[in-house]
């Protein structure tokens, strides 16, 4: 019985190892989105993926044919909404630097195109996952879809009237 266990350890490091090469790379690219950051100065984003991979290293046993990277998002979002849509939540704050491309969205907007657009989660398991019914999750993608693609115009954006050519 003592030889299995160092053997189960060895294999459960091995197993979650390479769910960590595979996945890794994502779930950081979803978490940076969703703080708004941008790729090359993402702490929050980085901090948010450690927690993602804690949580699920610490269920890897307990899956049991649960897909580990559903595992593995679904902790990220709900950290992430946790952390944002409370008082003392660190992803909510104003920011300075670089902003990602998502940073015009509200955090719940950003939540949902992640989940919906860029990881393909269907309306109805997103709705599920953040207590909201689906129409409300169909609205907020939509919009926030419309945002991205769309973004309204700045002030430094709107060109100055051509003035008018002496006479």
């Amino acid at each position: 019985m003592r030889d299995r266990q160092p053997a189960r350890g060895e294999r459960r490091a091995l197993e979650f190892e390479a769910f960590v090469a595979g996945a890794a790379g994502r779930l950081l690219h979803a978490a940076t989105l969703l703080t708004a950051e941008v790729p090359d100065a993402n702490p929050r984003a980085r901090r948010l993926l450690t927690l993602a991979l804690a949580h699920t290293y610490a269920r890897w046993d307990r899956l049991r044919g649960e897909d580990p990277y559903d595992c593995a998002r679904q902790y990220l979002a709900t950290r992430f909404t946790h952390t944002t849509w409370h008082p003392h939540g660190a992803f909510g704050h104003a920011r300075t630097g670089p902003r990602g491309p998502l940073a015009g969205l509200t955090p719940r907007e950003r939540l949902v195109l992640v989940l919906r657009i860029y990881e393909g989660v269907a309306e109805e398991q997103t709705a599920a996952l953040l207590g909201l019914p689906a129409e409300r999750v169909h609205t907020i993608c939509e919009r926030a879809t419309a945002t991205v693609l769309h973004p309204a115009r700045t002030a430094s954006a709107v060109r100055a009237p051509a003035k008018a050519a002496p006479s």
